[in-house]
């Protein structure tokens, strides 16, 4: 069986400029976005007590995006704060103004009118993408990359976008998008993928993940946890992973958790860089074939990449059984521990704490992190079941196995 690969950051520190990005006033304002919509609720944080202690760690918690907004996946929180901030900035409003009623009144499609928002997607940030449009009066326009599934795909024109899937990888299927969004009068792309001169809407994607992360950080405190003392996080483009650990670094700034990033094997673009170690962006390029269809992202958003070089310990590269391991030990935890119903690209920080926890080929990792009985984990599932034939097939099929 293929093992995960690691490597410890030693890269040279930038000047940590987009630190700032993730700033608690920054997210504080997301929050606020999205507490205005009567779709909004707080997602569990699974406490897996019965896990730690099998583990041998003091904590082990994981935050169950699968209840966000109804849409099965964390994605929405991000898309739907950069269209408030994009149509905030037309309009030379302040954000704060953007509320969910603001929003679907009449007056504001008098005064705005109406926008088209492309983006690509393997399923989770485009069906966010394209239910906010639906429910703010605006169009979505969607471009999948090959292999998507049909499942993703019909959850996103439920929504009412116009959505195809592409003969194209997925990091060419963000420049088809930002192409046809130049070319469309009012047309502009929604993606978390930053670059040269688009860097404003992947920095408010960022901000609207940070409300999981700020959710979760207090719901530990009302677990009597003040802080975990480890986060692990999954990253593709690395935007979910560089608005978390830049969210928690600024939230406690004289004493940070230890912060571990994961990435699928096929599209391991982080975990290349860090193991290059000039702190330059390198990509990975072809089909980026895996499970993680969520992870399958060759070139690094140039924002959350300053960020994670600056303040994560470790890369990991992690083969498909990894995340099979973490769906089913979330599924089927320890008696006692709330299941978590977790999709591929969400379970694959149970797969690697577990593997880390217990598989002596690990060890050195283990002993770099200081993971031990004094440990309290925080993990990020991001999905839950968004292609249910596959989720079964892994889950009570055993498809990936571990041995």
């Amino acid at each position: 069986m293929e093992e995960m690969k690691w490597v410890l950051n030693k890269m040279p520190k930038s000047d940590d400029r987009y630190i700032s990005v993730m700033s608690l006033e920054n997210v504080e304002r997301a929050k606020n976005f999205h507490r205005s919509f009567p779709q909004y609720s707080v997602t569990p944080l699974a406490d897996l007590s019965g896990m730690a202690e099998r583990l041998g760690l003091a904590g082990l918690y994981v935050k169950d995006e699968s209840y966000r907004f109804g849409l099965n996946a964390f994605k929405v929180l991000g898309g739907s704060f950069a269209m408030a901030g994009y149509i905030a900035d037309e309009m030379g409003k302040d954000a704060s103004e953007m509320t969910y009623e603001y929003l679907t009144g009449g007056k504001f499609r008098e005064e705005f009118g109406q926008a088209v928002f492309f983006t690509a997607t393997d399923g989770n940030h485009g069906r966010g993408v394209a239910w906010a449009a639906n429910k703010l009066g605006q169009k979505a326009v969607v471009h999948m990359p090959k292999g998507s599934t049909q499942t993703r795909f019909e959850n996103i024109a439920k929504e009412g976008a116009s959505v195809t899937i592409e003969e194209l990888n997925y990091d060419d299927c963000v420049r088809l998008a930002a192409k046809e969004a130049e070319q469309t009068p009012h047309g502009v792309i929604i993606q978390d993928t930053a670059w040269e001169g688009y860097e404003k809407i992947p920095s408010w994607i960022m901000q609207g993940y940070g409300s999981m992360a700020s959710e979760a950080a207090q719901q530990l405190r009302s677990l009597e946890v003040n802080r975990p003392t480890h986060v692990f996080v999954q990253a593709g483009v690395g935007s979910l992973a560089g608005a978390v650990v830049g969210y928690f670094t600024n939230l406690y700034p004289s004493d940070p958790p230890k912060f571990a990033v994961m990435e699928a094997e096929a599209a391991a673009c982080l975990y290349k860089g860090a193991a290059a170690g000039d702190g330059q962006i390198r990509t990975v390029g072809g089909d980026l074939n895996t499970i993680m269809a969520g992870l399958a992202c060759g070139e690094p958003n140039t924002i959350g990449w300053d960020i994670l070089r600056n303040h994560v310990s470790a890369f990991i590269s992690c083969p498909d059984w990894v995340s099979a391991k973490g769906m089913r030990m979330l599924a089927a935890p320890v008696k006692g521990d709330p299941a978590v119903v977790s999709g591929e690209s969400g379970a694959v920080g149970m797969g690697v704490i577990s593997s880390i926890m217990t598989d002596d080929t690990y060890r050195e990792l283990r002993e770099a992190l200081g993971l031990d009985q004094n440990s309290r984990v925080l993990l990020f599932s991001t999905e839950g079941d968004t292609d249910p034939e596959k989720y079964e097939k892994i889950v009570w099929g055993g498809e990936y196995p571990t041995a």
